[in-house]
């Protein structure tokens, strides 16, 4: 009789059970990822959400909520049920909200929920992992607490709030993505271009937190990998005579304890550091306990990595240093965009796979682009070994008519998301602005974010407006990647690529397609990557270049440019992609100049804007009519130009010629074209085609030249080299010279004197 009163007790909860589940209906969107389908409506992303604060007790209010629409600012509080469902922290423009609607910018959101008996006696905090944009908080219809921000973890404490039994939580939001200047990211009311679907309300974690009136509020762990020392400050609310107890864990092994009073600066010995990096990122574990006398009022456990990033001064520039020593810096744009989820990831399993790709890519860093993630994010990052370049979202992002940014919220928000980071170990600088988007008081910014956190570098504005203010100098270039130059500052390109290559089953629209350049092959992929890989190599070995950011990890909604499809599809082998990164990280090639280029000095040309005739590659054309001018050829304000002579018309015919010594003594395999063309060109050698180029470059390359070509080079003489360069869009440029190139830089100087 008791086994089946208990099978119906069993049967009526799976029926509650699957009733609720049935109020939660994925929409469709036009790509879904494989994680969409592990999404359960009753444990939704049930990992516990802050892993570098954790304490035992806690409960996950994700799930089902009541939902509905909002009206007008001063609309009337909604009594009872709300209309409609939706599923946390989904938003609601996400097709794994169960609404997928773009249209609303005033929400309500309503659930149920019980304090568990246990946490009796203690404060009761509710935790927003992020509401996009200003949340209302009502706990049985009575605010506690409005918010303002769309990427800040919040919490109130409710507990004066609560009653018995069954208790209320209600969210009014108000999101006006584009219209009032607040930072908002890549979000667009229209999508053009590279802006995509807006992010309204909910979307991450929201939890409850059981806590004591005495606690630790907040920590700052700051790595001293020069002194072997972690630094401590431990921030508490309540009585004068707390202490606490720091206990340092590598593994199962106690290292270190310290004993200390709240914000009293502490320096926690590490004998023996092991050093967190990509290759080798060990996290110590901690517990800090904090005490009222005897008495323990507050544990929490956190971890720590012990590295740092610097500026160092490297020969005749200045390079980004981890752990006292040069280490290039390689990774992708990352968005943070999915299909179903938009600015939440489907999983844990979701978030954590981003990340793993990007290892297995071969990269050793990833930019995280105008978007903050939940913390887990960077829990992965961190435990996975990824350098992390932390991007503000900006207030102003290619839309029409964009307003003026809110200052006030900008500043408020950037100062909240360092401190709000402050501890993560895998980031290492921080990105203020992005392509002049909003960009504003950059001097300002720059001092207030070095002086909220001075471990770490500050790049002013990736691809934007460089005021010399900040560590890093940041060039963004389309396809082929650039250098910038700065006498003082880290130079870095902060965007390249955009390679597309598309997967016809794995297209979000395919009507509307975005791309920088296109290819149809994995061989095209591949054999475009390597070469801009070779430039990339070529740039840090000779133009100080410390990192660069290819565009992009994965295709974002109309973008076509990612390694992955938008639904996580690979598009490449990852191991080829792989080979490729380490030849960049880890390879040299000096480059010294053979024929010079208006760089290294002035060099006349003859030139025409005319069609010559057919023979006008060979040695012995006559160009008697032509012109002479001076190296450079193109317009005002061409990127990386150095203008001698004026060209702005469609095309350009140029020739010159050049004295070789003895090519004997040098492996003519080492020979690049040393060029910088704005638009496509072709370049001639001795009347034999060296190399046809595409596109347009924003300085100064190197590219091989074709054996024909190398055969034709005449030892101890005189030879020619002849230029076609057509301008199709933009700035116009052209000119070239050749360079001897190797990754041994005593033969390049051998070879070199050897020629003279």
């Amino acid at each position: 009789m008791r086994t089946n009163r208990f099978l119906g007790v069993a049967v009526l909860f799976w029926l509650a059970m699957t009733a609720n589940a049935q109020q939660w209906t994925p929409k469709q969107a036009p790509l879904m990822t494989k994680f969409a389908k592990d999404v359960d409506p009753e444990n939704v992303l049930p990992e516990y959400p802050r892993p570098q604060m954790v304490r035992k007790e806690w409960k996950n209010l994700n799930g089902l909520w009541q939902f509905q629409p909002g009206t007008w600012e001063r609309e009337p509080y909604p009594k009872g049920k709300l209309s409609r469902n939706i599923l946390v922290p989904f938003a609601v423009e996400s097709a794994l909200s169960g609404v997928q609607e773009t249209t609303h910018e005033r929400l309500w959101y309503r659930r149920e929920f019980t304090v568990p008996k246990d946490w009796d006696g203690q404060r009761i905090l509710m935790h927003f992992g992020a509401v996009d944009y200003e949340a209302v908080v009502f706990i049985n219809d009575r605010p506690v607490g409005k918010h303002e921000g769309g990427y800040d973890p919040f919490s109130f404490d409710i507990t004066d709030h609560l009653k018995e039994g069954t208790q209320t939580v209600t969210v009014k939001v108000w999101d006006p993505t584009t219209r009032e200047g607040f930072p908002r990211g890549k979000q667009a009311l229209n999508q053009i271009d590279i802006m995509y679907t807006p992010v309204t309300g909910i979307w991450q974690t929201v939890w409850l937190e059981p806590v004591a009136k005495d606690r630790i509020v907040d920590f700052e762990m700051v790595p001293d990998i020069d002194n072997s020392q972690l630094n401590l400050s431990v921030e508490t609310s309540g009585g004068r005579f707390l202490t606490y107890t720091a206990e340092v864990r590598d593994g199962d092994k106690v290292i270190a304890t310290v004993d200390s009073k709240p914000m009293k600066p502490t320096a926690i010995s590490i004998k023996n550091q092991k050093l967190w990096s990509p290759d080798s990122p060990f996290l110590y574990d901690m517990t800090i306990t904090l005490k009222d006398g005897d008495k323990v009022v507050d544990v929490v456990d956190t971890y720590f990595g012990m590295r740092k990033i610097s500026v160092e001064q490297e020969g005749e520039f200045q390079k980004l240093y981890l752990n006292n020593e040069f280490v290039f810096q390689m990774g992708p744009l990352d968005q943070g965009y999915w299909p179903d989820g938009l600015y939440t990831a489907p999983t844990d399993e979701a978030l954590r796979y981003d990340l793993e790709v990007t290892k297995e890519l071969g990269f050793n860093m990833t930019r995280k682009h105008i978007k903050v993630e939940p913390k887990r994010w960077y829990y992965w990052a961190d435990k996975l070994g990824l350098l992390v370049w932390q991007d503000m979202p900006s207030s102003s992002s290619y839309t029409h008519a964009a307003p003026e940014p809110n200052k006030e919220a900008f500043t408020r928000e950037l100062m909240r998301m360092v401190d709000n980071l402050k501890n993560v170990p895998s980031i290492v600088m921080w990105v203020i602005f992005n392509e002049s988007q909003g960009q504003h008081d950059t001097e300002h910014y720059s001092a207030l974010v070095k002086g909220l956190d001075p471990s770490r570098v500050v790049n002013e504005a990736s691809g934007g407006t460089n005021h010399g203010a900040a560590d890093v100098a940041d060039v963004h270039s389309y396809p082929q990647p650039a250098y910038a130059q700065s006498p003082y500052q880290v130079t870095v390109c902060g965007e390249y690529g955009g390679i597309g290559y598309q997967m016809d089953e794995h297209i979000w629209n395919p009507d509307d397609l975005k791309e920088y350049i296109t290819i149809n092959t994995e061989a095209e992929y591949l054999s475009m990557y390597d070469d801009f890989a070779d430039m990339l190599v070529q740039f840090k070995t000779n133009q100080g270049l410390s990192a660069a950011v290819y565009t992009e990890i994965t295709d974002v909604e109309i973008e076509l440019n990612g390694i992955m499809t938008y639904d996580r599809v690979l598009k490449v082998e990852p191991e080829k992609i792989a080979r490729i990164n380490k030849k960049i990280i880890e390879k040299t090639d000096h480059v010294y100049s053979l024929v010079p280029t208006a760089k290294e000095q002035n060099i006349d040309w003859q030139y025409t804007f005319e069609k010559p005739a057919n023979n006008w590659t060979e040695t012995d054309f006559l160009a008697s009519s032509w012109k002479t001018g001076r190296a450079g050829f193109g317009s005002k304000g061409t990127p990386g130009a150095i203008n001698g002579t004026t060209w702005e018309s469609d095309g350009i015919w140029l020739r010159r010629t050049f004295e070789l010594g003895d090519l004997s003594k040098i492996d003519l395999d080492d020979i690049r074209l040393s060029i910088h063309h704005d638009d496509e060109c072709v370049v001639y050698i001795n009347g034999v085609k060296a190399a046809e180029l595409d596109g347009f470059t924003s300085n100064y390359v190197n590219n091989p030249i074709s054996d024909e070509a190398k055969k034709a080079l005449v030892s101890n003489g005189t030879n020619t080299i002849a230029i076609h360069c057509k301008q199709n869009i933009g700035g116009q440029y052209i000119d070239a010279g050749l360079s001897i190139a190797t990754g041994n830089k005593a033969i390049a100087e051998k070879t070199l004197e050897s020629l003279k």
